[in-house]
């Protein structure tokens, strides 16, 4: 009797269960249908497998949860991702890994930290013949925010009165990084931001057929063109062109070159750490068996992976270069210590003695004060071992930094965003990358109260210099390479103009008489200089006068005209105000015109730019 008591009982609270349990679980099987639908709207097929699946806990009760969003990629990222997507793999061409199914929130948030907290890489041993193996690529980076990068502003250079202030003193200037940068962006169809525009980077990046100077003792050679002004009636454009002397085979020094490469997990995409590979490659082509090359690499420490090595050994130098592989942090002090310390032991005083940085410039670990590293790359200029700078990527580029580094460095600051341009650079124009004719190269211009109101020189912001550094040989200044060409130019105001941006004084002084025998000039040229081996300056001079004019644009040299569409161009980019309602149509039909020979297609790629910019967004 008592059995079939407990019996029934069971058999009640079963049939309770049932009835209260089914209803329950109708509901969350409608709940927690793909799509939020109902079991009905389900399509039945063939379940294939998932590859991996993360089992989660089991939740204390039931909750729609959302899955995270997925940090926003970088512009190129995204490009590569969706092209290895349509190809079923990675950008790199490596098949990508099976999908993987979050168990929960907190899987996530795992693998996120993981990503972000990478432990450090250690230094891979060098083989038997001094070079270090190859190791992967690091594709588990975290991603970058965008716009990022660092530049330093400036304001634009201003009108000047000439009677109060008749002399204009600046460094040269030959990088071109900043058109490179702008390039990329406009490529991208968005506009640079304006404070990575330089004026004379723009005008300076073109080869120019200027007059050649005839001696390596006197390097220079000056020429002067005078002619209206586009964008203002009334004003006229003062265009200096000086052309440097080009070294001949047998007059170019051995080369002595450590390449300094940031191998930090940053540079893992393939516009950065690739791209530089493909760029030294190039750069050890043109190099001559006597010449040598060590490189040093530096992420969350630094190491040597090449010991200097003739290039009568090209291939282990190669080897060595195709070892590189990206990961870990970025301590760049460290690795320039460790370069300079290769390159003075190595050190020899009738060679070209040159550390070649290449980074995307995120200096993030160790020595990041900006006066402490200059005061090293000072000290190592005075021994004779100069710095120039390779730089690549965007997103988190230091040209700040980079630019602050070259220049005080006696060395050029190059920004390579395509293989293109990265054979320009190291290939084109290697001697005047890596051999200088003149160092601390500077310019001077008096202008002639009685001819000249008002003039500002356009460009050079970064380089400007007091009055009083142009006859101070201890100011440093820029360096020339061998063959290198470089553009100036100012905009003037005559005296007798009637329009001018400043009022003449009331109460002021008349203006000066010229000095005898100057009253036909416009102004006079001064260009200092110190030969390579010199620590005591040359000059070089010559008059602004009537004899170097023309009455119009059209009438002056196709480089003249190209160079100020240039100009024109940059301004614009930069928002100068001083371009009146001259606009990018302007600049389109003046460089148009004035293309001429271009075996490379580098102007026809800038009248494309300025077609770009009509567009692009802020």
């Amino acid at each position: 009797m008592r059995q079939t008591f407990y019996f029934n009982r069971a058999v009640a609270a079963s049939i309770a269960a049932l009835i209260i349990g089914a209803p329950a679980a109708f509901m969350l099987s409608r709940n927690y249908a793909p799509g939020g639908g109902s079991i009905s709207n389900l399509t039945v097929g063939p379940i294939s497998p998932p590859a991996e699946v993360a089992v989660a806990p089991r939740p204390q009760a039931p909750a729609a949860v959302q899955p995270a969003p997925a940090p926003v990629a970088r512009e190129e990222r995204t490009k590569s991702a969706t092209a290895a997507g349509a190809l079923g793999g990675r950008a790199d061409g490596v098949a990508a890994p099976p999908p993987r199914l979050a168990g929960s929130v907190r899987d996530g948030a795992a693998q996120r930290l993981s990503r972000s907290i990478q432990p450090a890489k250690p230094v891979a041993a060098m083989n038997a013949e001094g070079v270090r193996p190859p190791r992967p690529v690091d594709t588990n980076v975290a991603l970058e925010s965008e716009f990022r990068d660092r530049f330093e502003s400036k304001e634009t250079s201003p009108v000047k009165l000439a009677a109060t202030e008749p002399v204009s003193t600046f460094s040269i200037d030959v990088d071109a990084a900043s058109y490179a940068f702008a390039r990329r962006a406009l490529n991208a169809g968005r506009l640079p931001p304006k404070d990575s525009v330089r004026v004379e980077e723009f005008v300076n990046y073109f080869p120019y057929d200027y007059p050649k100077p005839e001696s390596a003792q006197t390097p220079f050679k000056p020429t002067i063109t005078v002619t209206p002004s586009p964008w203002s009636a009334g004003n006229r454009l003062v265009h200096v062109a000086i052309q440097g002397y080009a070294l001949q085979s047998a007059e170019r020094p051995r080369a002595n070159l450590v390449f300094l490469i940031d191998v930090s997990g940053s540079m893992s995409p393939q516009d950065r750490l690739p791209l530089v590979k493909n760029a030294l490659r190039m750069l050890v082509d043109e190099l001559k068996p006597e010449d040598s090359v060590a490189l040093v690499t530096y992420a969350s420490g630094s190491g040597v992976a090449l010991e200097p090595t003739k290039l009568a050994d090209k291939a282990k130098i190669l080897a060595a270069i195709d070892a590189l592989g990206a990961g870990g942090s970025t301590a760049g002090a460290q690795g320039i210590q460790d370069a300079y310390r290769l390159a003075e032991s190595n050190f020899d005083r009738s060679a070209v003695n040159r550390v070649i940085l290449a980074t995307d410039g995120d200096f993030n670990v160790g020595v990041t004060d900006q006066s402490e590293l200059k005061g090293l790359i000072e000290r190592k200029r005075e021994k004779g071992v100069f710095l120039s700078i390779l730089g690549v990527g965007q997103g988190n580029y230091n040209d700040a930094l980079m630019q602050a580094l070259a220049q005080n460095g006696n060395g050029a600051a190059v920004y390579v965003d395509t293989l293109n341009e990265a054979r320009k650079a190291l290939v084109e124009e290697a001697s005047s990358t890596l051999f200088p004719i003149a160092k601390d190269v500077k310019i001077q211009v008096e202008w002639n109260p009685a001819r000249v109101s008002e003039y500002r020189l356009i460009g050079y912001e970064t380089r400007a210099l007091r009055r009083e550094d142009f006859n101070n040989d201890k100011v440093d200044a820029g360096d020339v390479g061998s063959g290198h060409r470089v553009t100036a130019i100012y905009e003037i105001t005559p005296a007798d103009a009637e329009k001018k941006l400043v009022d003449d004084l009331r109460y002021g002084k008349k203006t000066p008489v010229a000095a005898r025998g100057a009253e036909s000039e416009l102004g006079f040229l001064k260009l200092r200089y110190k030969l390579p081996k010199e620590e005591a300056s040359r000059l070089i001079t010559q008059p602004i006068g009537d004899s170097q004019s023309v009455d119009s644009l059209t009438r002056a040299p196709q480089d003249v005209r190209f160079s100020v569409a240039v100009a024109a161009f940059a301004q614009l980019l930069k928002g100068a105000p001083y371009l009146g309602d001259y606009g990018y149509d302007d600049v389109i039909a003046l460089g148009q015109g004035a293309k001429g020979d271009d075996p490379f297609g580098y102007r026809a790629e800038f009248v494309n730019l300025a077609r770009l910019a009509k567009s692009a967004r802020q």
